[in-house]
């Protein structure tokens, strides 16, 4: 998991799956829908195995080590930018991995300019969720974990897909409390069954392409319950 080699294996597997693919390009275009106008850099975190690129051209491609898709090696937890020069820090399935998620935080307050965005698609704790990703998930799914720290040593191997629930959700007042500069804007939860029989990186597509916008309808017409059906979730934090 944690050879830079498997970032590109991922990559060619996501474009080689078409129904997988276009659930990227939903991810992608979903952040770039709020990406601020004005002034900053837009970076992404994690960028190894995506194209997020495609969709935002300007986008500095960061990863943790050298691999093909980083323009630049950042670490998430002390980030090479200056305070103040971002206008979004986008991340696609990246922010459960990241060790301390509070060192993050503290740097994406500090290169965030005011009104600046953390924009970022991650998974979704719900009861359906729990019983996915703790049975057919490789990442260890732990809901209710004290800590904000994960525990391990590689950068993907260590993860907690829980993460980002706990942190924006969960431990919300505690989130506001140790980051006032930091408001959750937007959480949106999504995709019960999409990603799921994509196949994801490790599986076999279960179903074409063509049924693709069918199961979109599908999951449109559960979307008041999504929060207790989703796997992933949408989550936009603004710096004030």
């Amino acid at each position: 998991m944690d050879d830079p080699g498997t970032t590109d294996v991922r990559l060619r597997i996501i474009q080689e799956k078409p129904f997988l693919r276009r659930i990227y390009d939903d991810w992608y275009a979903l952040i770039r829908s709020r990406i601020p106008q004005g002034g900053g850099a837009v970076i992404e975190l994690g960028s190894g195995a995506g194209y997020f690129e495609r969709f935002v051209p300007e986008a500095i491609q960061t990863e943790v080590f050298w691999c093909r898709n980083a323009e630049l090696v950042a670490d998430g937890q002390a980030l090479p930018f200056a305070s103040s020069s971002l206008k979004a820090i986008a991340m696609t399935d990246v922010f459960h991995h990241i060790p301390n998620s509070e060192m993050f935080l503290r740097e994406a307050v500090r290169c965030l300019r005011p009104g600046g965005q953390i924009l970022m698609v991650e998974p979704w704790v719900s009861r359906w969720s729990k019983l996915i990703y703790r049975h057919l998930h490789h990442e260890p799914f732990v809901p209710d974990a004290t800590e904000w720290q994960i525990p391990g040593s590689g950068p993907l191997s260590a993860a907690n897909g829980a993460l980002p629930w706990i942190v924006f959700v969960r431990d919300r007042q505690r989130l506001l409390s140790q980051f006032p500069e930091l408001q959750i804007e937007e959480t949106l939860p999504m995709m019960p069954f999409r990603y799921l029989v994509s196949g994801g990186v490790s599986m076999r597509t279960l179903m074409p392409e063509i049924t693709y916008s069918v199961w979109q309808g599908i999951e449109a017409a559960l979307s008041p319950w999504a929060a207790k059906v989703g796997m992933f979730a949408f989550f936009r934090i603004r710096r004030t």
